[in-house]
């Protein structure tokens, strides 16, 4: 038990879950919640995390990307604590897992009254799905070609955040795409610091991820620009909002909209750590802050305007 908890890196989940609670503290702000919806929601969103984790595990796991060179957690097929045969299998269950919670949450969101969305947002259950599967597994995986912070970008910032929004309030508003990609680039902040600290060992088992492709020192002003674009996103969003807020400077309860600028400091302290880092290894460090600040950051945003 201890090795498949390991493997489903339950440190990753937190990532999984900021595009939820952002969403969902979007349709609060709207005056539209349900708790039923939201439990269901992050349900379904952490079988896709572990799925995807699992496939992680077992994609890079057999084709050796996981090697002596990896600086990380050691992973389960890597290892050897869990067989090749092991993870497919847990991989299938894990896949009706997600697609059973998936049905679940779209019935009880959906019908009887819409049931067009229904089937769409099946569709993009599948796509999720499928999005997990690929990034290592397969003989193309769209992760070893530096697809992965597009991907990454779509399903934890842009489905995440707007998917999680509609099932709320069964509409769908334009402004909050600059929200959605604030997370979604946040987790690409977290991709692509991972991918940093991997570089050596991706070059030699020719995984292709965009920070290979930009090199090092590049993949770092990448990295400063995924962490300070989502806060000018969030100040355009209260901007266009402005009118619905009334703003007093002496004022702190008129001031909640602009809560999640608190974390530009702590955010700021990390970017330097990561600028000024040498050695790829010593990145890891940074991994756990940066997925804590994109959750802080949909909590914080969120809670600013629904309180």
């Amino acid at each position: 038990m201890k090795n498949w908890i390991e493997a489903a890196r339950l440190r990753t989940l937190p990532l999984s879950l900021s595009g939820i609670i952002l969403g969902s503290l979007l349709a609060k702000w709207k005056g539209d919640f349900d708790g039923i919806i939201f439990g269901l929601s992050c349900l379904t969103t952490i079988l896709f995390q572990i799925l995807s984790n699992f496939a992680n595990d077992y994609g890079d796991g057999t084709k050796g990307t996981d090697n002596e060179l990896r600086v990380g957690p050691s992973r389960a097929i890597q290892s050897g604590v869990i067989t090749q045969h092991s993870m497919l299998r847990a991989i299938i269950i894990t896949i009706l897992l997600s697609l059973l919670s998936s049905v679940v949450l779209l019935w009880y969101t959906f019908i009887p009254n819409y049931k067009n969305e229904f089937f769409i947002f099946m569709g993009l259950g599948i796509a999720c799905v499928l999005a997990a599967i690929f990034y290592t597994m397969g003989k193309k995986p769209y992760g070893y070609m530096g697809l992965g912070d597009v991907f990454v970008f779509i399903f934890f910032g842009l489905v995440s955040v707007l998917g999680s929004d509609f099932l709320y309030t069964k509409t769908f508003s334009w402004d909050n795409l600059l929200p959605a990609s604030a997370i979604g680039l946040f987790s690409c902040a977290v991709l692509n610091l991972n991918n940093m600290r991997d570089i050596e060992s991706d070059r030699v088992s020719n995984k292709k991820t965009l920070a290979l492709r930009l090199g090092f020192q590049k993949a770092k002003y990448y990295q400063m620009v995924l962490m300070n674009l989502p806060f000018i996103l969030g100040l355009i969003f209260l901007l266009i909002h402005q009118n619905e807020f009334v703003i007093k400077l002496e004022s702190w309860s008129s001031l909640k909209p602009f809560l999640f600028f608190i974390l530009f400091i702590p955010n700021t302290i990390l970017r330097r750590k990561i600028l000024y880092t040498q050695n790829a290894k010593d990145l890891d460090l940074y991994l756990k802050p940066t997925a804590l600040l994109a959750l802080f950051f949909s909590v914080f945003f969120g809670m600013g305007l629904s309180l």
